[in-house]
């Protein structure tokens, strides 16, 4: 009987792992909460642009369709695409649709003081099975089901949403107006949403790319006679194009010489010496991506040049592309870009920390705060121990060993948590990473060469991306990230054709279109 590995989420990742895992022989179970594939948002804001650029986005084995010309494709023209991916690969008839997973629970023996992942160091375990609780969204009835492994590809940024804590008495409670997370805002028919800021005076809490996407909206319909007010704590360099002074980005920042100015974890003493010396070259990258975007979008004329180096914000992936007009319509007037720390409410709006005495009268507040993707991974397992096991401590990453095992955690794979610039480039090599792993193909380390390989991966983080290294961006290394998977596998991680091919080109998806 084939094996059975359940899928939680029919998003990007959850389409990949299934194709990979059906691949190799087993049988896949996916299961999905909303009624469409992908993942996406199709609603409110359906001419938003993908973020990465489409070379960047794009599955291995399956191009874009000849009739997407854009460098950066609408959300539509996406859901077209991964649509067309699923039905291609046959991958519809293994989706459970309009499905809710109330969680896991793993039944089998305990392993305390093992050596090896499981107790045996391999992804199956005869004795050993996850429990997946399921209610069906439709009739509300529940049902359990049983599978040899689970592969979690939740994704970070939906469902449970980043709501800021306020004292007491200082909350949304006692504000007159509208207050709601841009998740709510973003799931609203295009009618609601209108309806809902048109002739308001808005406050969006954030700078991250919902939050430009939602100001430019409420812009183009209120006007400067309700401009929209953006409340935000920290500058960011959110770019204007792809191409900083007409050089793709890529060729900065995805290509292996990129790469060598960044100190990794498990370098040797080489590699160690040539980031040391190349130090200075990296600040000058980041230098002219930045006197790019500065000149670009005119950020000293409103203020907006961050305190931090661009090469802070690639590395923790907290970039985002601003809409064509954004800096126009901020010179008009019909968005107001205002700094702030800490903030709270009362009866006509929002009081910034340490301006108690201008408080910012607002109708609607829409909170673009972001999402806890820790409480959300943290949240489906059932057991408490594994709970605490898979989010580790505050002041540490997320434990996973290559980004997808948890050392201590047996039979499960987590996918998408951690971020890059192609979420989809990185998601891919992993499922192929874990099918090749359910097949056999190689069998992980022990537990503490896991846990120790983890803690340098850590340490990278926390010197590279400061504040932000619980994201677990691996941008500025992804095909140094890329190679110790291939080296797993069993392939050649130099996947160019020549010496200044692999040094200069960038990678992208279609360099791993095979082994």
């Amino acid at each position: 009987m084939k094996k059975k590995v359940g899928i939680i989420g029919a998003g990007i990742s959850g389409l990949l792992a299934c194709k990979y895992v059906k691949a190799k022989g087993f049988n896949p179970i996916v299961f999905e909460a909303k009624h469409t594939i992908g993942g996406l948002w199709t609603k409110t804001i359906d001419t938003t642009h993908l973020q990465t650029p489409k070379p960047l986005f794009q599955f291995s084995d399956f191009p874009w369709p000849s009739s997407v010309t854009t460098l950066f494709p609408t959300q539509q023209q996406v859901l077209n695409y991964i649509t067309a991916y699923a039905h291609h690969f046959d991958l519809l008839k293994h989706i459970i649709f309009n499905t809710k997973v109330l969680g896991i629970q793993y039944q089998g023996p305990h392993q305390e003081a093992c050596h090896l992942w499981g107790g045996t160091g391999h992804p199956f375990n005869s004795q050993s099975k996850w429990n997946i609780s399921v209610r069906n969204t439709i009739n509300d009835s529940t049902e359990v089901y049983t599978v040899d492994f689970v592969i979690l590809c939740i994704g970070r940024f939906s469902d449970v949403p980043n709501i800021p804590e306020f004292p007491i008495n200082k909350g949304p409670e006692v504000f007159g107006g509208k207050v709601i997370h841009s998740m709510d805002y973003a799931s609203m028919d295009s009618e609601s949403a209108t309806e809902f800021v048109k002739g308001k005076q808005v406050t969006i809490v954030g700078l991250h790319k919902c939050a430009l996407d939602i100001a430019m909206l409420c812009s183009t319909l209120n006007g400067v006679k309700y401009p929209c007010r953006v409340l935000y704590k920290t500058k960011r360099w959110n770019f204007p194009d792809f191409s900083p002074w007409g050089i793709p980005l890529p060729f900065l920042y995805l290509n292996r010489f990129s790469e060598l100015m960044v100190h990794k974890p498990n370098e040797g003493f080489f590699l160690y010496l040539i980031a040391i010396l190349l130090t200075p070259l990296r600040w000058a990258f980041s230098k002219f991506v930045e006197s790019h975007i500065k000149r670009k979008l005119r950020l000293e004329k409103f203020g907006m040049v961050p305190d931090h180096r661009f090469h802070e914000d690639i590395s923790s992936c907290t970039l985002a592309l601003v809409a064509e007009k954004f800096y126009e319509n901020v010179e008009e007037g019909s968005i107001i870009l205002k700094k702030g720390g800490r903030f709270w409410f009362n009866k006509e709006g929002i009081l910034v920390d340490g301006e108690e005495d201008c408080p910012l009268k607002t109708d609607v507040v829409i909170l673009a705060t972001g999402f806890r993707g820790d409480k959300k991974l943290r949240d489906i397992f059932v057991s408490s121990k594994f709970q605490n096991l898979i989010a580790g401590s505050s002041n540490q990453t997320v434990p996973l060993y290559r980004e997808c095992i948890h050392p201590e955690i047996p039979q499960v794979a987590v996918i998408g948590y951690s971020e890059s610039l192609s979420n989809l480039f990185s998601s891919e090599v992993r499922c192929r990473w874990v099918a090749e792993l359910l097949d056999g193909t190689f069998q992980l380390p022990n537990i503490e060469e896991m846990k120790n390989d983890v803690r340098k991966w850590e340490e990278y983080m926390k010197k590279y991306t400061r504040n932000y290294y619980r994201r677990s961006c691996i941008s500025v290394l992804h095909i140094w990230y890329n190679d110790q998977l291939c080296k797993d596998m069993g392939w050649n991680p130099k996947r160019k054709k020549g010496f200044f091919a692999e040094l200069f080109q960038p990678y992208g998806p279609m360099d791993y279109s095979s082994a």
